[in-house]
């Protein structure tokens, strides 16, 4: 264990280290590469900057107006036919729009569940097997200027479902007793 903390703490030192040892091999001006690169950086988040904006403003109006709440309300009748768990539908609805209203959603069900429950299972696999889709898509496509994203959104939609139900199945799966 000592072993791996030690590891931890001299990993990023040492990556330093070893780019500016081979940008000195090779001879290469490595601080002005490296100030050429954060100028690249700045561009790209300049660039990116309102489609952020954007984003945000949409999340917040999503989670102020209520309309998660009244999605999940009107949808329960067929999570329960289906043995959905709705405590965890919030999560899945916004988990492909915004990884902080995510975020926060899994810590409220795993403060109101307790992280061993199975809801709170549920929530930490969600947020480990799916993305943050729409936010994923429109930056990458609005730093590289594409602007047809309607099947690569689909596609990871799709994907994120695939990833919600799969958590799903799985935690009930691994929950029952087979002795």
């Amino acid at each position: 264990m000592q072993l791996i903390n030690y590891l931890s703490n001299v990993a990023m030192p040492l990556i330093i280290f070893i780019i500016l040892m081979h940008g000195m091999l090779e001879r290469k001006k490595v601080f002005d590469l490296f100030l050429e690169g954060a100028s690249e950086g700045l561009k790209i988040t300049l660039k990116i900057f309102p489609t952020l904006v954007g984003l945000f403003v949409a999340i917040s109006l999503l989670k102020n107006s209520g309309l998660i709440d009244f999605m999940v309300n009107i949808i329960s009748p067929a999570l329960k036919v289906i043995n959905f768990p709705k405590e965890i539908m919030p999560l899945a609805l916004l988990r492909p729009i915004s990884g902080n209203a995510s975020i926060a959603i899994a810590t409220n069900i795993m403060k109101s569940f307790g992280v061993d429950s199975n809801i709170g299972l549920m929530a930490a696999t969600i947020m480990g097997s799916t993305e943050t889709t729409v936010y994923t898509i429109a930056i990458y496509t609005s730093s590289v200027k594409v602007t047809k994203t309607r099947f690569v959104l689909l596609a990871a939609l799709m994907a994120d479902i695939a990833g919600i139900v799969a958590s799903v199945v799985i935690c009930r799966m691994m929950s029952y007793d087979f002795s």
